[in-house]
C-alpha cells in the first residue's frame, strides 16, 4: 500500500471513529501534540472529562514496528488501538501490546465499532486538567484559524 492509499485509509479510520465517539458524547480531535513530542492520531474527552487517546494502524509492518506507542498512555485515561475491517488484530491479543490496558475500535469511513472496551487507568487530577485544557486549547486554535487564516502567526502552532 503506497503512502497516500496509507493516509487515506488512516483518514477513513480516523473519521469512523470520530463518528462512533460523537454518538457517544464523546469529542476528538485528530493529530494532537503531546507534551512528549509525541502526536496522537485522535485525542479526545468523554461526558465525564476522561482523555481517550486512539492509535490508528492501517498496515500490520507499521503496528508491529511501533514501539513508541506506550508513550501515550501517560497522556490519557484510556487507550484504545484503531484498525480496519479486515486488518489482522491477532498481534493486538499478545502481551507485547498489552491487551490488559488497551482497547480496539474497528472503523472504516462511515462508523466505528468497539470491539475491546478499554480500561480506565484515571490519569491524576492535575495531570487530567492539564491534558484537556491543552487539548481545548489546540481545538480552539484550529478553529480560530480555519475561519480566519490571518491569526495563523499567533498562539502555539500544533
Amino acid at each position: 500500500m503506497d503512502s497516500v492509499c496509507t493516509t487515506q485509509k488512516a483518514n477513513e479510520v480516523a473519521r469512523g471513529i470520530a463518528r462512533l465517539f460523537a454518538r457517544n458524547d464523546i469529542w476528538s480531535l485528530a493529530e494532537m501534540p503531546l507534551r512528549n513530542g509525541r502526536r496522537a492520531d485522535l485525542m479526545g474527552v468523554d461526558p465525564k472529562g476522561r482523555v481517550i487517546i486512539v492509535e490508528i494502524k492501517v498496515q500490520r509492518g507499521d503496528l508491529l514496528g511501533d514501539g513508541k506507542w506506550p508513550d501515550y498512555l501517560d497522556f490519557c485515561d484510556r487507550f484504545f488501538w484503531g484498525v480496519p475491517p479486515g486488518f489482522d488484530r491477532s498481534p493486538l491479543e499478545g502481551e507485547g501490546f498489552r491487551p490488559d490496558c488497551c482497547g480496539v475500535i474497528v472503523a472504516d469511513g462511515y462508523d466505528g465499532e468497539i470491539l475491546r472496551p478499554a480500561p480506565l487507568h484515571p490519569l491524576a487530577a492535575a495531570r487530567r486538567k492539564v491534558e484537556v485544557e491543552r487539548l481545548a486549547r489546540t481545538a480552539l486554535r484550529r478553529a480560530t484559524v480555519a475561519a480566519d487564516p490571518q491569526c495563523a502567526p499567533w498562539g502555539t502552532p500544533d
